[in-house]
Parts: structure tokens; C-alpha cells; sequence
């Protein structure tokens, strides 16, 4: 019971994040939407940003094994790094209220931890796609366009501006639209001096 109260609480907040763009989300407001009082969240949540740190938890355990399985696939960097992207980006376009914490504004006035853990969020989906164009790059007789770093940094920049318009958008366009094709023009140069030809 005291882990459906729990989800039901992540749930409520995750919501409001996504129907909230541009206000600060209240205990006792989220305690109305739930329908319990603050005293009852704060037994299955000692602060709010508990709350945001188990949604962050959240997307963790939802991004990062699918993202490992993918960079361990037998395809080209270029294939691999473009779906780990789109992975993100999915994952923002079905959760909205998870695509303000992606982007940060909902963390302002919070505590440090939580921006810190973001940053480490990202850290790790851009160290996941260095390896796998390193790992190309290491093979491919050629010389590459761009060193591994400069590559997922870019890849990382273009998931990152993508989910950051749909928040500025209100949700209105999906951040994975047109990314299969806009990719395909990216990878191309991007990937033109390695074996993903």
C-alpha cells in the first residue's frame, strides 16, 4: 500500500510538471492533487526534492539499460548513436513532465544535488555514445571527421536542443519528429571517414 501511495505521488507530480510550465509546484498543491494532506507525502517523502531525485531515479533505470543494450548492437556508430538520441527524445515526447526535468527549469531553486545529478544524467549518455564512435573510429581505416568527443557532444547538443523546444513549444511538437531524416543528413557528415559509409 505504502508503495502505491508512492507511485501515486510521482505520478501527480509528474503530471502537474507537464500542466504547470511556468509555475513552482507547491507540497500542498501536489497533497490536493493526490488528496492527502502534506503531513501524509512527507511520510513517504521526507522533502519535494526527494520526489524530483525519485523521478530522476525513474529515468534512469528507463534510459540507461536500453541505451546500453543498443551500444552493444552490431550496427554502425552512426546507427547506434542515432537511436540512443532517439531514445532520449521518445522518452521526453511521452513524458512531458520528465522533459522539464531534462531541461532543468523545474530544478531552479532546488537543491544543488539534483542539478549535479542531471548533469551526471547526461554525462553518462554522452560517454555511452564517445565509446561507440571510438570504438568505429579505432577500427576504420580512415581518418574521421571529427574526433569521438566532438561527436557525441554534438549528438548530445542536437537531443538536448530538441527536448528543450518541445518544453518551450508546450508539448506541441514531438522532438522525435523528423529526426530520422535529420539524422541521416548529420551522420552522413558526420560519419563519412569511418566505416559507417
Amino acid at each position: 500500500m505504502a508503495g502505491q501511495r508512492k507511485q501515486q505521488i510521482l505520478q501527480a507530480l509528474a503530471s502537474m510538471l507537464q500542466a504547470d510550465s511556468g509555475g513552482k509546484i507547491t507540497t500542498a498543491a501536489l497533497a490536493r492533487e493526490v488528496g492527502v494532506s502534506e503531513a501524509a507525502l512527507y511520510r513517504h517523502f521526507p522533502s519535494k526534492a526527494k520526489m524530483l531525485e525519485a523521478l530522476i531515479e525513474y529515468m534512469e533505470e528507463s534510459i540507461f539499460p536500453r541505451c546500453h543494450d543498443i551500444a552493444r548492437q552490431n550496427e554502425p556508430a552512426s546507427v547506434r548513436c542515432g537511436r540512443i538520441a532517439l531514445l532520449l527524445l521518445i522518452f521526453a515526447e511521452r513524458n512531458p513532465g520528465f522533459a522539464r526535468i531534462l531541461v532543468g527549469d523545474v530544478l531552479l531553486g532546488e537543491t544543488e544535488r539534483l542539478r549535479v545529478r542531471m548533469r551526471q544524467f547526461f554525462d553518462r549518455l554522452e560517454t555511452e555514445l564517445r565509446q561507440v564512435v571510438r570504438e568505429e573510429q579505432a577500427r576504420s581505416p580512415t581518418r574521421p571527421v571529427l574526433a569521438h568527443n566532438a561527436v557525441a557532444n554534438l549528438v548530445m547538443a542536437m537531443t538536448e536542443g530538441r527536448i528543450n523546444q518541445f518544453v518551450r513549444g508546450q508539448f506541441r511538437d514531438a522532438p522525435s519528429a523528423m529526426w530520422e531524416e535529420q539524422w541521416r543528413a548529420v551522420s552522413t557528415a558526420l560519419f563519412a571517414g569511418t566505416s559507417a559509409d
